[in-house]
């Protein structure tokens, strides 16, 4: 995977991901209030674009984005980064942890119990 993402440079992805492929204004429109100004997203784009994480045609004088990551790549890669930083790589640890802070319940885990056991 590319290099990590900052909080704007996600939050922006969320929005794209969202969408799929879209216009400036566009992905600007999804984004959460307070909105940043244009300009401050096209300069998170093209941040985005030497990480490699998002693409781009150009439509006349528009840019026309699109992701080269997807969600799911990237929620793999940064849960995988947060257990090997903070959990030795043990996702049982992490798992265990999350049920102590009451963030993960019973009913939880038997729904992640039936899910491992009909994958194998």
């Amino acid at each position: 995977m590319s290099k990590p993402l900052t909080k704007a440079e996600e939050q922006v992805m969320q929005g794209l991901w969202k969408l799929g492929n879209a216009y400036l204004k566009d992905i600007i429109d999804v984004l959460p209030e307070p909105k940043p100004h244009s300009n401050t997203v096209a300069t998170i784009l093209k941040i985005l674009m030497d990480k490699e994480y998002v693409g781009h045609e150009v439509h006349g004088r528009v840019h026309y984005y699109h992701t080269l990551v997807s969600k799911e790549e990237y929620s793999s890669s940064s849960i995988r980064t947060l257990v090997d930083g903070y959990f030795e790589g043990s996702f049982a640890d992490a798992v265990s942890f999350m049920v102590k802070q009451k963030d993960l319940k019973v009913k939880d885990l038997e729904l992640l119990l039936q899910q491992i056991k009909t994958k194998k």
